[in-house]
């Protein structure tokens, strides 16, 4: 299980991760697309976060079910406190990421217009939310700063391997 905010390189993550272990990718964004039949940022202007967090926790639900299988949660997923209690018990990889890294992997380090907002802000104010949640559902924590998705999935991998004692 992979969680963390945008920016943490979790989908490229998951990917680099099921790849190596040669087992099944199951991320809950393209879940939640997939069964409501459009991409995740429609389903919250058509239909609202209500129903996007509707479908989310089914798509977690089922994608526990997966055995096996490297699963990628969307950001805001662990917010639910259905999804954290489904969580439990299971082996959770929180991969963290600073501000300045986030804003230069998402593009809010260049500038915008005055009108848009301050998207740094705004992640500040997500990750002072989130970060505990995160946190107290960590297996393990790995700081994808500087890291390529690869050598996070390394670091993972690593992380949560039985130690064999």
């Amino acid at each position: 299980m992979l969680v963390g905010p945008p920016g943490a390189l979790a989908a490229e993550t998951g990917r680099a991760l099921a790849a190596r272990l040669a087992v099944p990718l199951v991320d809950t964004d393209d879940e939640v697309a997939a069964a409501a039949g459009k991409p995740v940022a429609e389903i919250f202007v058509d239909d609202g976060e209500e129903a996007f967090r509707e479908l989310e926790r089914t798509a977690v639900d089922g994608a526990l079910e997966a055995a096996g299988a490297v699963v990628v949660l969307g950001s805001g997923a662990v917010m639910d406190p259905l999804v954290e209690e489904a969580l439990r018990g299971h082996a959770v990889a929180f991969l963290d990421v600073d501000v300045a890294h986030a804003a230069r992997r998402l593009g809010f380090s260049r500038e915008r217009p005055v009108g848009i907002g301050n998207p740094r802000a705004q992640w500040l104010r997500l990750m002072e939310r989130r970060r505990p949640v995160y946190a107290r559902l960590a297996s393990t924590t790995v700081l994808t700063d500087d890291l390529s998705p690869e050598q996070v999935a390394d670091r993972v991998a690593a992380a949560l391997e039985p130690s064999g004692d």
